[in-house]
């Protein structure tokens, strides 16, 4: 099984961001420190003490949160948790805090061995545009303090797509990043949120966004740069060193069981999906009160056909046929053959070994591309 916990407190929200998140306000942490112990003994004693494989603290802000707020987290995941002896365990930190070396290593010492920092851009005129906390240069301090502390395991997230970015300034930000050395690097396409203050500025008409064959250029030539510097594609969006994909997000594409915890955390176990509310307070007195997880919504054979497809075509791996005849009892081959051969030829698919598989090509289109599937 795989544990997320969220953690919705920010130092302010991004201008781009329609995650859950909220500015932190320290009662709502004292409320969140005191709730979130209590959800994770709930579980841990509903599911018998669960196997977990990997651990990831997203947000939010993670690094946002206080030791003394740690302190009273953490251990509760051990005692309640079977943790797998080589867990996976995620922390997500902004650069503005991720800069006390010794907060790091108390993260470490409570077992947190992988480091993801919201970078998203080395240019400050960008970061400001999106509303982050940090500039470049905090950036890079933050990256040597996850070293002093002793982390060999980091992970920088990045956008490309940002306005007014061109091509040469995506890849510079991504020489930057590495000559930094990380283990592992996302690259997100710039998302307009509808309800964010970055796409009621793209409604305004005061955005000037890279064009299509702009956006095409910055993905395939950034994979590929990516690539001749050791960094595996191994999903849409994800690169790594041999050996350092993140093994909790694999999780989620390879649709495993999932629990989430806090305030609008999602869980799928046993082909049932459940939703925190979203609230901090509202979440938390169902916590105290022991009703964590009541009710949730079976997944019908079709959602769990079309998650299937949807997530396997993400990876490099791709889809493999002989799961989808499993699921479905019908051949996805002959299902979509003309389409399929049609894909094939323009080298947006590939097939072989019993995978279908998308092309960097084909990821770039991948959304057209399973809209026209048919599954």
């Amino acid at each position: 099984m795989l544990l997320y916990i969220h953690v919705p407190f920010c130092r302010s929200k991004c201008r781009y961001c329609a995650f859950v998140s909220r500015p932190l306000d320290m009662a709502e942490v004292e409320v969140y420190a005191a709730a979130l112990p209590l959800e994770i003994r709930h579980f841990g004693k509903k599911l018998g003490r669960p196997k977990v494989e990997t651990v990831y603290f997203g947000g939010g802000t993670p690094s946002l949160l206080p030791p003394w707020a740690l302190s009273r987290l953490m251990p509760e995941i051990n005692k309640h948790f079977d943790l797998h002896p080589a867990v996976e365990w995620t922390f997500e930190a902004n650069p503005d805090s991720a800069l006390d070396v010794e907060y790091l290593k108390i993260l470490a010492s409570y077992g947190v061995n992988r480091i993801s920092l919201g970078v998203q851009s080395f240019s400050d005129a960008a970061l400001t545009r999106l509303g982050r906390p940090h500039n470049a240069k905090t950036a890079m301090a933050a990256v040597n303090a996850v070293r002093q502390a002793g982390f060999v395991n980091l992970s920088l997230d990045f956008i490309w797509g940002l306005p007014n970015q061109r091509e040469g300034a995506w890849l510079e930000d991504l020489k930057m990043a590495v000559r930094l050395r990380p283990e592992h690097l996302s690259c997100y396409g710039l998302t307009l949120e509808p309800g964010t203050p970055l796409a009621a500025d793209a409604e305004a008409g005061g955005l000037e966004l890279p064009t299509e064959s702009e956006q095409g250029r910055m993905y395939i030539h950034g994979a590929e740069f990516l690539e001749e510097q050791g960094y595996l594609q191994y999903e849409i969006s994800s690169f790594a060193r041999m050996g350092f994909q993140s093994r909790h997000n694999s999780g989620y594409w390879e649709g495993r069981d999932y629990l989430g915890l806090g305030p609008g955390a999602v869980s799928t176990l046993s082909g049932v999906r459940h939703e925190n509310p979203r609230d901090v307070r509202e979440w938390a007195a169902l916590a105290k009160t022991g009703r964590c997880g009541a009710g949730g919504v079976a997944l019908t054979r079709e959602e769990r056909v079309r998650e299937y497809v949807m997530l396997s075509l993400r990876t490099a791996k791709g889809l493999r046929l002989s799961i989808y005849r499993r699921l479905t009892g019908i051949d996805f081959l002959k299902e979509n053959e003309s389409l399929l051969t049609a894909l094939r030829q323009k080298e947006l698919i590939r097939l072989n070994n019993g995978h279908l598989r998308l092309t960097k090509n084909g990821f770039l289109v991948s959304n057209l591309i399973l809209e026209r599937l048919r599954y």
